[in-house]
């Protein structure tokens, strides 16, 4: 460590106290207002035990709607960024590749899918294509296993086997939709590298495909962390958007709470703070794996 480097401790300023203090005073004043305006009785133990209870025949706690529905998302979240991943960095490739018809069909898809309302694409892909596709990819034929494996398989990945294939429709739309902004982050962190890196190293002799993977994407892959960080945040808050397809994730559980105690104000603060909480788990994590890995290149 250097002798200009020291570890400075945080200080809070007055406008970052009068910041929280704003805070807290709006959060009373709604409070106060939801109290007197509108006559609302808040009831957090009625709301409670939708996420867990015990079961009175074993003692022990279960999972109800709205943990189910927090589980489903992460779910989703895992297996969308990882598909979304693999989606955003073969289209990333053909967005600099030097075959024409690469860049095109990599350009049509990112301009189809971010001029495109999220909401409208997941209705045109689930109602227009995913009835055309589910059984190409033998979905319900899964779903329908005999094969005890199959359907552990199954249960561990969407839950219920009999909404398996709106969880794999939901998933390849929420994949396909994050996949296009993942494309373009893959695409400017690889063209981000100076062109000298490219021209040094076909000077030793390597070919295209080698500068690529030896050269240029160890570079590429420290710059494009930090944004596709944040997109994997952004993906899980984009997965509330499948619940219109009937896929039982949080907000879909949210609603049907809901509806059914009719405790809207409640559900939706908890709602709202479940998905704060995962998402900024996140944002702590990622910060501590990009921390260590700038003290890696040191």
């Amino acid at each position: 460590m250097t002798a200009g480097r020291r570890n400075k401790k945080t200080r809070w300023s007055w406008i970052d106290l009068l910041v929280i203090a704003a805070v807290i005073a709006f959060v009373v004043f709604v409070v106060v207002r939801v109290e007197t305006v509108l006559r609302y009785t808040w009831n957090w133990g009625h709301v409670m035990p939708f996420l867990a209870y015990v079961d009175e025949d074993t003692g022990r706690w279960v999972t109800n709607l709205l943990l189910e529905g927090l589980i489903l998302t992460m779910r989703l979240a895992v297996i969308g960024i990882v598909i979304s991943a693999l989606i955003g960095v073969v289209m990333g490739l053909c967005r600099i590749s030097n075959n024409l018809f690469l860049r095109m069909v990599a350009r049509t898809y990112v301009e189809l899918v971010r001029n495109t309302p999220p909401l409208v694409f997941i209705f045109i892909f689930y109602f227009f294509l995913s009835s055309q596709l589910m059984p190409l990819l033998g979905v319900d034929d899964l779903a329908r296993s005999d094969s005890e494996f199959v359907q552990w398989m199954v249960r561990m990945v969407a839950g219920d086997p009999s909404l398996f294939s709106n969880f794999v429709a939901g998933l390849i739309c929420l994949s396909l939709f994050e996949g296009a902004y993942i494309t373009e982050i893959v695409r400017a962190g690889i063209q981000s590298i100076p062109r000298g890196q490219w021209e040094a190293g076909k000077s030793m002799g390597l070919s295209g495909f080698d500068v690529m993977r030896n050269v240029i994407l160890p570079q590429a892959v420290s710059r494009i962390m930090p944004p596709l960080a944040n997109q994997f945040i952004i993906l899980i808050k984009d997965s509330s958007i499948v619940s219109l397809i009937s896929i039982q994730e949080l907000t879909f559980m949210a609603v049907e709470v809901g509806v059914s105690t009719s405790r809207v104000f409640e559900v939706w603060i908890l709602t709202a703070v479940m998905y704060f909480v995962i998402c900024y788990a996140c944002v702590i994590v990622f910060n501590w794996l990009e921390r260590r890995a700038e003290r890696s290149k040191r």
